[in-house]
């Protein structure tokens, strides 16, 4: 559903499709490079947040970071963040970046200055939108957010 709603919105001669490396947000992007003829690329600066090793200490520490503001974040998660800004800011045609709900939440309260690690909740397959003009990005629209809260 996705891919036909993206190929309607974008010219598909000047798209690229870009992809986190995770195998959720590639799969998610598959549908819509097939439609276009596109090949998928895969950009680590649309990985998901990098946490602790260890997956027995990652969900409370998503609790924790979720529950933050970027001003108290580590450099680690600051860079993270401003990476994936930079490179959206460096786009010269349009894309579809297949990335995750906290690197999405990262992004838009970045270019729009608020302060919160999570400023909404994004659905599965949302599309928020973005422009970027002279290296300025600008947000358009929020995805469809979701209707439960998240585990």
């Amino acid at each position: 559903m996705v891919a036909s709603q993206l190929a309607g919105m974008l010219k598909p001669d000047a798209l690229s499709v870009i992809s986190s490396p995770m195998r959720r947000a590639r799969e998610t992007a598959a549908p819509l490079a097939q439609t276009l003829d596109h090949e998928v690329a895969i950009d680590p600066a649309f990985s998901e947040v990098p946490g602790p090793a260890a997956l027995s200490d990652r969900r409370a520490w998503l609790s924790d970071f979720m529950a933050a503001e970027w001003d108290t974040q580590p450099d680690a998660l600051r860079s993270w963040r401003d990476t994936a800004i930079a490179r959206l800011a460096a786009v010269q045609s349009d894309i579809a970046v297949f990335t995750h709900f906290l690197l999405i939440n990262a992004v838009v309260s970045g270019i729009t200055g608020r302060s919160q690690t999570v400023c909404f909740t994004p659905d599965n397959a949302s599309i928020t939108e973005i422009d970027c003009l002279n290296g300025q990005l600008r947000l358009v629209r929020l995805g469809q957010e979701l209707a439960t809260h998240i585990n």
